[in-house]
């Protein structure tokens, strides 16, 4: 390139860089006229100087338009939900304790049966024999020990022989017990009361001790387990009130309370397993329904700032407090954060106000010129079900 053409680029640009610096930079206009140079043919950008009366602002004067939220107190902790799984309050397995053949099944499926019935008799012809040979030889012993006690008034019999017919009494009558033992074993009955489940078998199977004869289910209460994040542990106390949905009837709701609190909190999900118990008189639950339990608490209470109102810097978040028309600097600490408001741990009260815009504007100590104000935060959502564990 010639040496005239750049010379000639340089000067355009620089007649445009001055052009540009006379119209837009403040108090060109000043230095123009100081300069004599008063021929523009455009208006220069002038500083406007604050009059005898006038207030200069800066530091410590009104900062510009700033846009203000109120501070509120919301709870956050003080309710919990969780998913678990219901349980009878007693579930037994009965099985008989002898083998032998299956002959009587005296119940059905769904029947309502007490402690003691009987629910099936397997046969028991041989222990009948035993237990009358059994009888037999009790009153066998019997008699023979009344002979001896007649004979002893007579000096017939020592008394070394008497006491001999006692313990061959106390024997057969020892015998006749076990024998009417294993009689009544053969009657299978239930250890509790409550609903017969399912027959799994008909009359005429053969049956071993570890043979299922019936599942007899006490549903006069429902147990339900569930399990809670670690830091409810402290808060969770037995007999503490709940309430519980069932999923398969999602229109009502069930009162019960906490029956049992596990000792120790799982170190793999670091969950508590807690028990609740519901009453079930009606009848209406079932054992392995599945519940939506939940609990209130107390609670823990913070102050909560809009979230355009917490700013960062080398120590960490803060934001601008509104405290007598001024501009006060306050460190939080962040505790939550919702969708439409921030949980802090700061020295804040609900008579404050934090700024939200027009930050860059705002200095320590500075008045401000608040221009509205915000709707205050809205509470956080309630618990959901995923904040706590689910039970299995």
């Amino acid at each position: 390139m010639a040496a005239w053409r750049q010379l000639a680029l340089i000067l355009i640009v620089s007649v445009v860089a001055a052009g540009l610096w006379a119209r837009f930079y403040p108090g060109a206009g000043d230095r123009l006229d100081r300069w004599g140079v008063d021929w523009l043919p455009f208006e220069t950008a002038k500083v406007k100087r604050a009059g005898p009366g006038e207030k200069r602002k800066g530091r410590g004067g009104p900062q510009g338009v700033v846009a203000t939220a109120p501070v509120v107190e919301l709870t956050i902790n003080d309710r919990l939900s969780a998913i678990g799984t219901g349980r009878a309050a007693r579930s037994v397995e009965v099985s008989p304790y002898a083998t032998g053949r299956l002959t009587d099944i005296l119940v059905k499926s769904g029947a309502t049966v007490t402690r003691g019935q009987v629910l099936a008799k397997l046969d028991s012809d041989a222990e009948e024999i035993a237990a009358e040979r059994a009888a037999l030889a009790v009153r066998d012993a019997e008699a023979r020990l009344q002979r001896m006690k007649a004979l002893q008034k007579t000096n017939t019999v020592t008394a070394v022989q008497v006491t001999d017919a006692e313990l061959v009494v106390d024997n057969a009558r020892l015998q006749l017990r076990e024998a009417k033992l294993a009689l009544s074993r053969r009657s299978i009955e239930s250890p509790i009361a409550g609903i017969v489940g399912i027959l799994p078998i008909t009359a005429g199977n053969y049956v071993t001790s570890q043979t299922v004869l019936a599942m007899v289910d006490d549903r006069s209460e429902i147990l339900v387990d569930f399990w809670i994040p670690e830091r409810y542990a402290s808060a969770v106390a037995v007999d503490m009130p709940l309430t519980a949905t069932s999923v398969a009837r999602p229109g009502e709701t069930f009162e019960g309370k906490v029956s049992a609190i596990d000792n120790h909190v799982d170190s793999a999900s670091r969950t508590l397993q807690v028990q609740a118990s519901l009453p079930n008189e009606a009848d209406r639950l079932r054992a392995g329904m599945s519940f939506l339990v939940a609990m209130r608490f107390p609670g823990d209470q913070y102050p909560a700032v809009s979230p355009l109102a917490v700013q960062w810097g080398s120590d960490g978040a803060y934001v601008w407090a509104v405290r007598d028309g001024k501009a006060a600097r306050v460190p939080v600490q962040i505790v939550e954060r919702n969708t439409d408001s921030v949980l802090v741990d700061a020295e804040l009260t609900t008579e404050d106000e934090v700024v939200t815009e027009g930050l860059h504007l705002v200095r320590q100590g500075a008045e401000l010129n608040v221009a509205n104000q915000e709707k205050a935060p809205s509470p956080p959502p309630s618990a959901e079900p995923a904040t706590a564990a689910q039970g299995s």
